[in-house]
């Protein structure tokens, strides 16, 4: 399944580049090294992962030459980049087992009509639902019993009506002629869009990174939003963490996105925690928030409220399904994704196996992060320069549309990069968990090369405030 009309790195980076409406003379500081395949998967992973890290970086760059009149070059290869696409798979505590984050029930399942269904259950909440719709315990052989009582659409039907997660195995043809995609169709796949007025806010101008003096907010849990605030962090900006006490987390992604951020704790139901919320963000520049649709807006802060408590604020939001569609209020990962998408139905075929074929990393998650942190950079510029408020909105579903049209390639024989493969990838940052083995920032750039400064910090460690 090679499609030789596919764009070369660099050309899907240059669309990106010129969605964001970006000034195309930057493309000349960029270059981009290695082909695919990179991963194992028929799917084009290294370009999705250079182009994305790649705009990300250009836009920082952007931001270094507005502060200071400085040009310089970005160099990114596509393994290195693609290994970054795998962050989670490589990090860990140095001296202890690497802990794993996949539930017992969580996985694929055959289902009464010969469908594959897929069952995420990372969290207990999505975990009971899910296993009080199927009527058995947290094994996987009884959800497997369980699962083949149903046909595949009529269990992922019920399921979604108590707002749990699962997704149906889809051909792609099945995926393109459903409501959801078609509705996907007439969306970009980014969008960075001015939604109310205010003064031109000048970059700070102090600082050896392009966004010292950038404070963000990260309202974001799993892998894509979180990467995008480790993304902003790799290139300077304070980001503080916002979570709850009650909510559940996967340690193991907390480490590993947790680069360079404070955390603390707000929760939104009590009036006093949301009110604290708002003194934040009235001193912020960015806020990032990634949970399902409607969430945070009904708790006082979605778009427009926020642009109104601050304007100039650049307001970054991640979804699953997009905003428009029937699907645009459910939750979602990238793994379902990957399913309800064809994507998991492709590597199926093409891996002759039979069962459900995923690709090797979060793509989607990942390359929405470095999509999400791209648009924020370039709303800053842009907002520097014509003031107003921003919104950039991404979706994981738009990111696997656009993976999708980068075309395939042979590359299912390709070797996975195991961690002596990488090691001049991977550098330390103490914790408070111990030494953190984790993948560094893998573009260079000639003068301020992304890192972060602290290593990852248990969630609510710090107190809801800027420093």
């Amino acid at each position: 399944m090679v499609n030789t009309t596919s764009p070369a790195p660099k050309e899907a980076l240059k669309s990106l580049w010129q969605m964001a409406g970006s000034d195309a003379e930057a493309l000349t500081n960029i270059t981009i090294t290695g082909k695919d395949p990179v991963l194992s998967s028929i799917f084009r992973l290294g370009t999705v992962a250079a182009a994305t890290i790649g705009a990300s970086s250009l836009a920082a760059a952007e931001l270094w030459y507005a502060r200071t009149g400085r040009r310089q070059r970005v160099s990114i290869n596509l393994q290195d980049a693609a290994v970054a696409f795998c962050s989670e798979k490589y990090t860990r505590i140095i001296d202890k087992p690497r802990e794993t984050f996949w539930a017992p029930a969580s996985g694929y399942y055959r289902t009464r009509d010969n469908r594959w269904i897929q069952l995420h259950c990372q969290f207990p909440h999505l975990r009971d639902g899910v296993l009080k719709v199927l009527g058995c315990s947290n094994n996987p052989t009884e959800v497997r019993q369980a699962v083949a009582d149903w046909d595949g659409l009529e269990l992922e039907t019920r399921c979604r009506e108590d707002l749990l997660c699962v997704a149906l195995i889809r051909s792609p043809e099945e995926w393109s002629s459903h409501p959801q995609a078609q509705a996907l169709s007439k969306l970009p796949l980014i969008e960075v869009s001015k939604i109310g007025d205010a003064p031109p806010t000048p970059l700070p101008a102090f600082g050896d990174s392009p966004l010292t003096g950038v404070k963000v907010l990260d309202l974001t849990k799993v892998i894509a939003g979180p990467v995008c605030g480790r993304t902003l962090a790799s290139h300077g900006a304070q980001v503080i963490r916002i979570g709850a006490a009650h909510l559940p987390l996967l340690e193991p992604l907390v480490i590993d996105t947790g680069l360079g951020k404070r955390s603390a704790f707000l929760d939104l139901r009590l009036a006093s925690d949301s009110q604290r919320l708002r003194e934040m963000a009235y001193d912020a520049d960015i806020f990032v928030q990634g949970y399902r649709p409607g969430t945070i807006a009904g708790r006082g802060f979605g778009p427009e409220e926020v642009a109104e408590l601050k304007p100039g604020i650049v307001y970054v939001t991640l979804s699953a399904y997009g905003h428009k569609g029937p699907w645009s209020r459910w939750r979602g990962f990238d793994s379902l994704t990957q399913s309800a998408s064809g994507i998991v139905y492709e590597g199926m075929i093409a891996s002759g196996t039979g069962k459900p074929h995923p690709l090797p990393c979060q793509a989607l998650d990942h390359g929405t992060g470095y999509l999400a942190a791209f648009g924020a950079m370039v709303a800053l510029r842009r907002r520097a320069v014509e003031g107003g408020s921003w919104m950039v909105r991404v979706s994981l579903a738009q990111t696997g549309r656009w993976i999708n049209e980068l075309g395939r390639i042979d590359g299912l024989s390709t070797k996975n990069p195991e961690e002596k493969d990488i090691s001049d990838l991977l550098e330390i940052h103490g914790s408070p968990w111990g030494d953190v083995l984790h993948v560094k920032s893998p573009e260079l750039m000639s003068e301020t090369s992304p890192h972060w400064h602290t290593g990852p910090v248990p969630v609510g460690t710090h107190s809801a405030a800027w420093v």
